[in-house]
């Protein structure tokens, strides 16, 4: 993990820790996910928000847990997850992203790791590489901001399976093949 933590980081960080110490007592099933989970697998720290997986059947009691604890929760219009702010940094607790419902089974895909000192169930890497090659559209193609998170996770992925779930996407095997010529990973 980076060695150094501006401020803003320090603060996000202690949310973190703050919003996964909440959901834990409150026995709620949950996994790192996004650029923080990239992170704490050895990619690079870029974030501005913390995301957890949750299963969509525990979202009110999530935000009640966060509430308690002094978050301050909110609804988007989006149906695919709830909001919680401390003071001006948000959690998201999402529990379908890429129009895939958050499972028993996505939550047993993680490792328990340490986390800026605190032992959080973190998404598997192949699973996030899932999600972020999902992302992509004809809208939302930002391969630049992908590239690092596979280069660093390259060896923790099962790019097969990834390739394998996003086979109908011509931007998710545009990239797998990008990363096959730049000699990243295998083709797939």
């Amino acid at each position: 993990m980076a060695t150094t933590v501006d401020s803003e980081d320090r603060a996000l960080i202690g949310t973190l820790k703050h919003a996964a110490s909440a959901l834990g007592a409150a026995g709620i099933p949950f996994a790192l996910a996004g650029k923080f989970a990239v992170h704490a697998r050895g990619g690079p720290l870029s974030e501005h928000d913390v995301d957890f997986l949750i299963r969509e059947a525990d979202a009110d009691q999530a935000l009640r847990a966060l509430t308690s604890e002094g978050f301050e929760p909110v609804h988007p219009p989006e149906d695919w997850l709830v909001k919680a702010y401390e003071d001006d940094r948000l959690v998201d607790l999402i529990f379908r992203p890429v129009n895939r419902p958050v499972t028993d089974e996505t939550l047993a895909r993680t490792d328990e790791l340490s986390v800026y000192g605190v032992r959080i169930p973190v998404l598997a890497a192949t699973e996030l590489m899932v999600h972020t090659v999902s992302t992509f559209t004809e809208t939302h193609c930002d391969y630049g901001r992908a590239l690092p998170t596979a280069r660093s996770l390259r060896e923790q992925i099962d790019w097969a399976r990834v390739a394998a779930e996003t086979a109908d996407s011509p931007y998710a095997r545009a990239f797998l093949g990008l990363l096959a010529d730049l000699d990243i990973i295998e083709g797939t």
